[in-house]
């Protein structure tokens, strides 16, 4: 509701306060709000962010994380920051240019677990099969540049649509139950469900894995508008502070910490699958030069998919905002 509505339902005879006192604490309100964090809270990538929340954050507000992705900061103003994978990063800003990458939290090389018995030795003997993936994700993107490496094109395979498993037993429609029914070949995504099908197929599992291929970029993001609001960029800044100093625990001392079952209890885990899926999983913070031509390589891909214009290489070199961890 507008100020201007709020006025005419004041009956006549009732005193009015200066429009400064009425401001004043809703200015009051919105201080006590704090970070506004969109995550997907079920994935092992977004663990960092609570960590960093409950052991380090020191801004002058609160910060709280609540289920969703990037996509809520081209849509609602209330969020300041969100993270998500370089994929959903690419599509947002593709009609958002005021979304900026700001940080990278995760980056996961991912798998694809095949089945033996399905005369699968070598990645191109997918040709022709039936491949497990979420399309419109990074486990889409995933699927199809491996198989792109190989010569395969997406017409060449069949993509079949499946659930995550996160811990034992897994569901009848969720990818390991597939692979090992036979309903599948093979299917990539991200962890834990592709070491839970090669858990349950045993010898008869074999994994292909490229990181020069495809890595998930499992990103921090922010607006323009939020960065350059002095009061909430000092919030930003100790907040993306907070997780350097968490992505150090977990590069260098999971074990001594207790991240492996810290990660477990978050995302619904068992703590030994944590720790055997954790070397595919780097906590970055920065980047590197290659990235720039890595999105632009994959914002062609998904422009292709979406049906949009290509967004420029020099566009992209915009989105990528590295000036919070400068300050750090």
């Amino acid at each position: 509701m507008d100020p201007i509505a709020i006025f005419t339902i004041i009956p006549s005879k009732m005193h009015v306060p200066p429009l400064a006192v009425v401001l004043a604490p809703l200015a009051f309100i919105h201080s006590a709000i704090g970070l506004k964090i969109a995550t997907s809270l079920q994935w092992i990538e977004h663990t960092p962010q609570p960590y960093a929340i409950s052991k380090f954050y020191k801004g002058s507000s609160t910060a709280s994380l609540t289920s969703g992705g990037v996509q809520n900061l081209g849509s609602d103003a209330s969020f300041d920051l969100a993270a998500n994978a370089e994929t959903q990063g690419l599509k947002v800003y593709a009609s958002k240019k005021n979304v900026r990458l700001i940080y990278i939290i995760c980056e996961v090389a991912y798998r694809i677990v095949a089945n033996k018995n399905s005369g699968i030795t070598t990645l191109a003997d997918l040709k022709g099969k039936r491949i497990g993936t979420m399309q419109g994700t990074s486990a889409g993107v995933f699927v199809s540049r491996m198989m792109a490496s190989v010569g395969v094109s997406e017409s060449q395979y069949t993509a079949v649509s499946g659930n995550v498993c996160m811990k034992t037993p897994c569901g009848s429609n969720t990818f390991p139950v597939m692979l090992q029914n036979k309903q599948i070949d093979a299917f990539g995504i991200w962890e834990p469900a592709v070491e839970l099908g090669a858990q349950a197929l045993g010898a008869n599992a074999v994994l292909f894995q490229n990181s020069s291929i495809y890595r998930e970029v499992y990103s921090l993001y922010s607006t323009t508008d939020k960065l350059n609001d002095a009061n909430k960029r000092k919030d930003i800044v100790a907040f993306v502070r907070a997780l350097n100093q968490t992505l150090d625990v977990f590069k260098n001392s999971p074990d001594a910490n207790g991240i492996y079952e810290y990660v477990a209890q978050r995302v619904g885990m068992d703590a030994a699958v944590v720790k055997a899926v954790w070397a595919d999983h780097k906590w970055s913070g920065t980047w590197g030069p290659d990235l720039i031509d890595f999105l632009v390589d994959e914002d062609k891909y998904l422009a292709g998919q979406d049906r949009r214009g290509v967004t420029s290489k020099a566009a992209l070199e915009t989105f990528l905002d590295d000036s919070v961890i400068a300050e750090l």
